[in-house]
């Protein structure tokens, strides 16, 4: 997830070798990380095959086939940043896309032993461990001693209403773990005599955040930028800030050096390759958070358990701030206690902390204010920023996640001033309930889970090779969208499974043909999966015509599809889809079908 940058104290930890206390609350808090990433994702665990995230079951199944393909084109020596496996005959390009190409070859081998669905719940319940340990080990060895405060800001962070919300099937903005090597990279460029190293170091974790969370890495490189600039421009650090620039700027010469010739064909892809579009379909008016939901609670925690949760998010996946007024009034607090008794170094860093986390909170509001769900019609800052390059692809609700990095820095830095300097005992037992009373409803709850269909036997027993010819044209009815991902769950299994390759005529990715030039989620829709799609939602059979026959059989022969395949069960990630209606309406169309093994077969061209 993107994160805000943290910054070296005005006199950090000293490098002292680690004693068997600090030892054992290095191993506490592992434990502890671990037990609160299995614990989210507790749902998933009870059988990964077969289960889905209730509440986003379509990226779960995009993330799913992004690991199958990722780790095919490795095998096979194809390119994974573009693909004519789905979006028949135009393909789509990767790099515009989520790709996740690091993980999806890193983790190869484990895909191909035990399947993409358990490959995904790993890495997703490793991404928030290695969160909160990413953070803790840049809290505790650069920028606090005590061991508990790195401990409290980390699991914070790690934990907090938007990475459990994105947890909600997002492989990308649940890698947190990428945001605090990326700040501790970029302040190590000010090291004399560290900033060839630290540049090459620092280009190949920015080319592998690329590649991971490009959005992600876009948000940490804005707030970083906020972050140093304030910073370097306070009256206490701007001799420091003048007198580190030439080594700084030479480090991040390198840097760019380096991610550039790692991505440059990534970004050519990006900004230039086929099927390329100019900023998403999505209305920063509804992706923006709205006022009140940063003193609200979200869903999946003890308060959203208590029915203390609101619905102020656009979706369940998108609570990225949701702190809770209890924890605000904490953040202040801290704030005020450590400024109060700053030193002017200290409060150059305070000072940049508290700017960056207003400005993104700001920035988040989107275009147009919201107030409790409704819209006030004040114009906000984003609305300028809106049309610019790259900041068109964003969405402005997600900015809001820079905010709970900089209150864990302000919470661990809080923790760390009073194990320094004990106050008296009736303070400590006020700031205990501060605490406990601000964090204690934030514990998250396992995400929702729910029974999906399984993969038909037609395809593991690979029976459909006897219809399709190898990379031939396979699609089930309804097509496979966003709403209906059966395909590509399919085709992630035939992947990873090495059975070969079958191509679908649609899918659910990123692509051109959205308004104004921008993208839009899958292919435009044709009149055989128009029809299709109809009939699932309504349970009603379209009225077929000669004409729509024509045009649906039409359709099969521009995308080459060898065989429609209609399984007992359609999982649809939105709603329900109506099995009978589907199968009459394919009927109409192309005519009676057969039965092989647990599906509906209907063929267009000769068995292979």
């Amino acid at each position: 997830m993107p994160s805000s940058p943290t910054v070296a104290a005005d006199q950090p930890p000293a490098a002292v070798p680690p004693t068997g206390r600090d030892r054992r609350a290095d191993l506490t808090v592992l434990i502890v990380a671990v037990a609160l990433a299995v614990w989210v994702t507790s749902g998933l665990w009870r059988d990964p095959n077969n289960r889905a995230i209730t509440v986003n079951s379509s990226d779960q199944a995009l993330f799913e086939w992004l690991l199958a393909f990722g780790a095919n084109a490795l095998t096979h020596g194809e390119n994974p940043l573009f693909t004519h496996l789905i979006n028949v005959p135009d393909g789509v390009n990767l790099a515009v896309n989520t790709s996740i190409t690091v993980y999806a070859a890193v983790f190869a081998p484990l895909t191909y032993l035990i399947g993409p669905p358990a490959t995904f719940l790993v890495i997703l319940t490793l991404n928030l461990a290695a969160t909160a340990l990413a953070w803790y080990w840049l809290l505790s060895r650069h920028l606090v001693r005590s061991r508990l405060a790195a401990g409290v800001g980390a699991l914070f962070i790690a934990y907090s209403p938007g990475m459990v919300a994105h947890a909600n099937a997002h492989l990308n903005w649940t890698a947190g773990w990428l945001v605090p090597l990326l700040a501790q990279g970029v302040f190590a460029l000010r090291r004399p005599g560290r900033w060839l190293r630290g540049g090459v170091v620092l280009g190949v974790l920015v080319a592998v955040a690329f590649s991971i969370a490009a959005e992600g890495l876009f948000f940490t490189a804005l707030a970083l930028a906020v972050f140093l600039a304030v910073w370097a421009l306070h009256p206490a650090r701007r001799a420091e800030a003048r007198a580190a620039l030439p080594t700084f700027l030479r480090g991040l010469g390198v840097t760019a050096l380096v991610a550039g010739v790692l991505l440059a064909y990534p970004l050519w892809l990006h900004f230039a390759g086929p099927q390329r579009f100019h900023g998403t379909g999505f209305d920063p008016g509804i992706h923006s958070e709205d006022i009140a939901a940063f003193g609200a609670f979200p869903r999946r925690s003890l308060a959203g358990a208590a029915g203390w949760g609101t619905s102020l998010a656009p979706n369940p996946t998108e609570e990225n701030s949701f702190f809770g007024l209890p924890l605000l009034v904490l953040a202040v607090v801290c704030l005020g206690v450590l400024w109060r008794r700053a030193t002017p170094g200290r409060r150059a860093t305070l000072a940049a902390l508290g700017v960056t986390a207003a400005l993104f909170a700001v920035l988040s509001w989107g275009p147009l204010a919201k107030w409790d769900g409704r819209r006030t019609g004040q114009l906000l800052p984003f609305g300028v920023l809106d049309n610019l390059p790259v900041v068109n692809a964003a969405l402005p609700s997600r900015l809001a996640l820079v905010v709970a990095p900089v209150i864990g820095v302000l919470l661990a830095y809080t923790v760390d001033r009073l194990r320094a300097t004990p106050p008296r005992r009736g303070a400590v037992w006020a700031w205990v309930a501060g605490f406990v009373a601000a964090l204690l409803p934030l514990l998250p709850t396992p995400l929702l889970t729910s029974a999906r269909p399984p993969v038909p036997e037609f395809i593991t027993a690979g029976t459909w090779r006897q219809y399709v010819s190898p990379g031939g044209v396979l699609t089930p009815i309804p097509l496979t969208l966003d709403v209906t991902p059966d395909g590509q769950r399919w085709q992630a299994y035939a992947l990873a499974h090495r059975q070969g390759e079958f191509r679908l005529p649609a899918g659910f990715f990123l692509g051109p043909g959205g308004p104004d030039g921008r993208g839009r989620i899958g292919p435009p829709p044709r009149t055989f999966d128009t029809l299709m799609d109809q009939a699932g939602r309504t349970g009603l059979v379209p009225i077929i015509t000669e004409g729509s026959i024509r045009l649906a059989r039409a359709d099969l022969r521009y995308w080459g599809v060898q065989a429609v395949v209609l399984p007992d069960e359609v999982h649809g990630a939105k709603y329900d889809l109506d099995e009978d209606a589907l199968r009459r309406t394919a009927t109409a169309l192309l005519g009676a079908p057969r039965r092989v093994d647990d599906v509906w077969l209907w063929t267009t061209t000769p068995a292979p």
